[in-house]
């Protein structure tokens, strides 16, 4: 028996339906082997507002084997990546390990939380030393339930991204990170495609997700800008994951799908907006609106007229603002007789017929 969970609570922030969405700035390897370069994506994300700035922590020989056999190369008619070995690109995309304790404490400097995706045993024993405040697994490491049991035995937050799974696979995945106790467990929604095609993100499943294995759900999207991310919040998205570059002209190996920083503050900027228009589920005037109730249109009076005139169409029309009879009975007014003077501008009610 699970108990659900509405929200987790990541570095002392909430991540969940009742706060703004989680913004997480995915570093990758944009960073082009340069930490000073990785420096200044973490500078970058912070000024633009990110939650987050998240790493990946593998090297060459712990996620894969230098092998030159068809099963360790990309297929060729991969859009980003087509023919390269596996070795030679994990190994042009790793973050050096030594790099992440003085990147997590500048990001944390700057106000940021600072984490990664584990890859391997010895990888969550190495972040769970630096204090991340959560894990991220990978879509890739979904069926690896050791390595996600492994992350969730240490108490804290698992993200688990879900591209290419099944649903088997998925309650496989969650099954294994609360066997150990830990319930904070969040799902995300993604498309394994780099770059993604918005056609394929299915966003509607996000709330399938949410309700079928009582997490909090969020996006991991790998589509260009901003439009599937935002609209995923309006699916109950509570937090959203994107690739991040200072410039997309620089060339990097996750480059081509990631945002710049105009885009990454525009993404912060504009989930939110759509966090806060979901509002309640409810119909009606709203307190913002009270002063436009007073100019919705009503019967006046438009001509000075004396006692027993009759009523017209010149002398009673539906104008703006409020305060006469409903509009729907001028054909019931006209014709008759106003039983005294009035002037012009008055708004028109029984007492004066």
């Amino acid at each position: 028996m699970t108990t659900a969970r509405t929200s987790v609570t990541i570095g002392g922030r909430e991540v969940g339906p009742g706060a703004a969405p989680f913004v997480i700035a995915e570093m990758s390897g944009n960073h082009d082997g340069s930490l000073e370069r990785a420096e200044d994506i973490v500078r970058m994300a912070a000024k633009a507002g990110a939650h987050a700035i998240k790493l990946q922590t593998y090297t060459a020989d712990t996620i894969t084997i230098d092998a030159d056999t068809a099963p360790f190369h990309i297929s060729d008619a991969h859009g980003l990546w087509g023919g390269r070995r596996l070795y030679d690109l994990y190994e042009e995309a790793h973050t050096p390990w030594e790099w992440h304790e003085p990147l997590f404490d500048l990001a944390r400097g700057l106000g940021m939380q600072a984490f990664s995706s584990p890859f391997d045993a010895s990888a969550v024993e190495f972040l769970d030393k630096l204090d991340v405040p959560c894990f991220k697994i990978a879509s890739s490491e979904i069926v690896d339930l050791p390595l996600i049991r492994a992350a969730a035995e240490r108490g804290k937050p698992v993200i688990i991204s879900t591209g290419m799974a099944s649903v088997g696979e998925i309650d496989a995945a969650v099954s294994a990170a609360r066997s150990t106790g830990n319930e904070d467990v969040l799902l995300l929604s993604c498309t394994a495609n780099y770059p993604a095609d918005p056609r394929e993100s299915h966003l509607r499943g996000i709330p399938v997700l949410g309700d079928a294995f009582d997490v909090p759900v969020g996006l991991s999207d790998h589509t260009l800008g901003i439009g599937a991310a935002v609209a995923a919040v309006a699916l109950g998205a509570v937090l959203i994951e994107k690739h991040v570059t200072l410039s997309r002209a620089d060339g990097g190996v996750d480059s081509a799908f990631s945002l710049e920083p105009d885009e990454l503050a525009a993404l912060v900027r504009e989930s939110e907006t759509a966090w806060r228009a979901l509002g309640q589920p409810r119909i009606g005037a709203t307190a913002g609106e009270a002063e436009g109730l007073r100019f919705r249109r009503s019967l006046f009076v438009v001509e000075d007229v004396a006692a027993g005139e009759v009523v017209t169409a010149a002398n009673v029309r539906s104008i703006r603002p409020a305060g006469g009879l409903a509009p729907d009975l001028l054909d019931v007014v006209r014709g008759r007789t106003f039983r005294c003077a009035v002037e012009r501008g008055t708004p028109l009610s029984w007492d004066l017929l």
